[in-house]
Parts: C-alpha cells; sequence; structure tokens
C-alpha cells in the first residue's frame, strides 16, 4: 500500500511538473531581440578561472582578443596550475590578456573562491580605478568557451537599463558531431536555453550558468559576503539567485552563444552531472531568502526550480516500478497462457515519457537547421532517455552530501 502511493504521488508531482515545463514552454516563445554597437564608456573583463587548462585556453583567449569591441580585456586566474596554464596566458596578446596567479595553500578551493580573488586583485591593482562601477561588465567564461564573434553587441543593449545586474547567453558544444553523447549534451543546453531560460525572463527568475555570465560589478558590489560568490558547488546558481533578492533583473540573451567543450566519457560526464546535482541540494540554504526578499511570481519559479533534486530522485523510481510491473505482468501472462494487458497498455507510459520530445526536437530544429525537424525529433527521444544520466548522478551527489564529501569534481579536458 506504501509502495503504491509512493508511486502514484511521485507521478502526480511528475505530471504536474510537466504541465508546468509545458506552460514555459509557451511562454519561451516570445522574442526579445536587441543588438547593437557596444557603449562607448562601457568596460569588459573577461574573467576565467583556470586549472590546468593547457589544451583548451589558447583557442579560448584567441577568440576573446579578436572581438570585435573596443573596451575590453581578459583576465586569467591561474588557480595554482601545474601545467603550462600560466605560459599560455603569457604568450597571448598583451595588450588584451593579463594573468593573476593563485598559489597554494590559497588556491584550488573551487571556482567561487578564485572568481573571488579576481575581483579583488581587479580593484586593488587600480585596473577599474577610472570606471564607473556601474559601466563595468564582468564576464565569466570557462577556459574552454568560445564566444560568438557578435556577443558583446548582442548583450550590451540589456544594460541600458539600469536595473539589470546580469546577463546569461546560451551555451552550446563546440564539438557536437562527435558522437551522440556530446549531441545530447548540445540539445540539453539548447531546451534548457530556449524554453527554461527564456520563459524566465518575463517570470523574472533567470538563473545564471557556469559559463557565459555578464554581471555589472555595481550588481556585484550590493551583495553580501566576502565576495560575489559562494563556495557552493554551483556557485552560479547562488549568485543569480541572491542578485534577484537584491533588486536586481537578470536576463537571458537569445541572440549569441559561448561554446563550450562537451564530455566525450560517459563516466565524466556522470561524475560532473553530479557536482551539479550536489550544490543543488546545497542551494536549498538560499529557500528562506527567496521567500524573504524575492517577489511571488519569481519566488514560486525559484522555489520550483530549486526543487528539482526531488523530482529527479522521485521519477528514478518511475523506470523501476515500470519494469518490475511489466515483468510481473509478462511472467503472470505466460502463466494464464494469453496476455492479461492489451498492447495500448503501453499507450500510457509513452505518452508520459516522450510527449515532450516533439517540443523539445522542434526547438532544436530551430537551432540545428541542418538536421531538420523528423531526426531533432528522434533525436529527442533519445535525449529522454539521456536524462537517465540524472538519476545515476542524482543518486551520487545525495550520497556525497550525506557523508560530507565536499570536494570540487573539476571536468577534465581534452
Amino acid at each position: 500500500m506504501i509502495t503504491e502511493l509512493l508511486l502514484w504521488s511521485s507521478i502526480a508531482l511528475i505530471v504536474l511538473a510537466g504541465c508546468y515545463n509545458t506552460s514555459l514552454f509557451f511562454v519561451s516563445r516570445r522574442r526579445i531581440r536587441r543588438s547593437r554597437a557596444p557603449h562607448g564608456e562601457r568596460l569588459y573583463v573577461f574573467l576565467l578561472a583556470c586549472l590546468n587548462e593547457e589544451t583548451v585556453l589558447s583557442e579560448s583567449l584567441a577568440r576573446i582578443a579578436s572581438l570585435p569591441a573596443g573596451n575590453f580585456f581578459a583576465l586569467v586566474i591561474d588557480d595554482g596550475s601545474d601545467d603550462r596554464t600560466a605560459e599560455v596566458a603569457l604568450a597571448a596578446d598583451p595588450h588584451r590578456v593579463r594573468l593573476y596567479r593563485r598559489t597554494l595553500p590559497n588556491a584550488r578551493r573551487g571556482k567561487g573562491a578564485a572568481l573571488n580573488d579576481g575581483v579583488r586583485h581587479l580593484r586593488e591593482s587600480g585596473l577599474l580605478a577610472s570606471h564607473d562601477p556601474a559601466e563595468v561588465i564582468l564576464v565569466v567564461v570557462d577556459a574552454d568557451g568560445r564566444l560568438d564573434p557578435h556577443i558583446v553587441q548582442s548583450v550590451d543593449p540589456y544594460f541600458d537599463d539600469p536595473r539589470t545586474g546580469a546577463v546569461q547567453v546560451c551555451v552550446r558544444m563546440y564539438n557536437r558531431h562527435l558522437g551522440l553523447l556530446a549531441r545530447m549534451q548540445d540539445m540539453e543546453f539548447v531546451v534548457y536555453g530556449d524554453v527554461f531560460q527564456s520563459a524566465r525572463r518575463f517570470i523574472g527568475s533567470v538563473g545564471m550558468g557556469g559559463n557565459g555570465q555578464f554581471m555589472r560589478l555595481s550588481a556585484l558590489n550590493t551583495l553580501d559576503g566576502e565576495g560575489p560568490w559562494s563556495d557552493s558547488l554551483t556557485e552560479d546558481l547562488d549568485l543569480g539567485v541572491r542578485l534577484i533578492a537584491k533588486g536586481w533583473t537578470n536576463q537571458h540573451c537569445t541572440t549569441a552563444a559561448v561554446s563550450q567543450q562537451a564530455v566525450l566519457s560517459l563516466r565524466r560526464l556522470v561524475r560532473q552531472r553530479s557536482r551539479w546535482f550536489q550544490g543543488h541540494l546545497q542551494s536549498a540554504g538560499l529557500v528562506p531568502l527567496i521567500l524573504r526578499d524575492v517577489p511571488t511570481r519569481p519566488a514560486l519559479d525559484l522555489l520550483y526550480h530549486l526543487s528539482s533534486p526531488v523530482l529527479i530522485l522521485l521519477t528514478s523510481l518511475l523506470p523501476v516500478s515500470f519494469l518490475v510491473a511489466l515483468g510481473a505482468t509478462t511472467v503472470a501472462s505466460v502463466e494464464a497462457g494469453h496476455p492479461l494487458v492489451s498492447p495500448m497498455w503501453l499507450l500510457g507510459p509513452y505518452v508520459l515519457s516522450f510527449t515532450t520530445a516533439y517540443a523539445y526536437g522542434y526547438v532544436y530544429a530551430k537551432r540545428e537547421r541542418d538536421l531538420g525537424l523528423v531526426r531533432s525529433v528522434l533525436l529527442a527521444h533519445v535525449f529522454v532517455f539521456y536524462g537517465y544520466i540524472w538519476f545515476a548522478a542524482g543518486w551520487w551527489g545525495f550520497w556525497r552530501m550525506l557523508t560530507g564529501q565536499r570536494g570540487w569534481l573539476k571536468t577534465a579536458r581534452t
């Protein structure tokens, strides 16, 4: 009885979540397009927190240095690397790239700590002395991040609104053609950006991602604590919520993207996602802040977003329950000598599992026109099964949380 109650409760929660996600899909179809030459007085500072990134850093710095924007530079924060990361940074365009080196024992304490130290260095070095903090935009780019050439032109108009504290751009996988696993990661980020983030622009609850964050320095200055970023494993999620709680508006730009390297090993991918999952669990501590300082509509969406770990763990029980029921029915049918249920019985699980595949396939086909709608929808069916990696990652992250493990599971580059 208890097992059945849990099963049906899980199904009810998942259906409700599906209905809410469907509403976000329709809201996300409303488009906002902005693009123009960058504001002349605005300074863009690209922050790259790097730990042993020699294999990917050079290309990323070359892309940044070649941006068609006037007032900008990149700060490479070498977080105690023991490879050639610092040499790669020093070999880049000296007019556009600066290096700040952190050393042990202060280094290697997480991305948030490295970024906080980088911002402190910017302030103390005098590099920002002649600039109004409201016109300084800090941009977090991963070491493997490759920015679209027009990215500053696309993002800059959002900061004309003095209430805008941060802008998140789309994220793509530049090696998405290297196998199905890379393609699934690309679809995952496209769906998240084009459906969920786009809808949250109108709700007021846009979140920040780890790559491609554009943030006004004056907004970061209003945050409490020793630095803008927390020591959470998902410091970007924390930052976005705290900006909203301070009254700032987060925006999502759909017309430009940062491309990063997809993980090509299933084990490394699950390892990466377990860190993200654990970070979401840590972010439960943001609930009192949201209830106290965030307006009702964005607060409800943020609370739903923070509940995703619970939904994932509940959803992980459904495939097991379905397989057990299917096995029991098959055995009973063999003993009875005839099928005990109609093949139409399978329609329910299909509708429950794959309805979203058609919407996601449509969204992805808009971005990957060479694939076409039919192939994109077929890939979206595979994407449903790809989502099962979150079950493994979720229980791994949950176990790490229970056992007090907080180590930074850094994703290795290739």
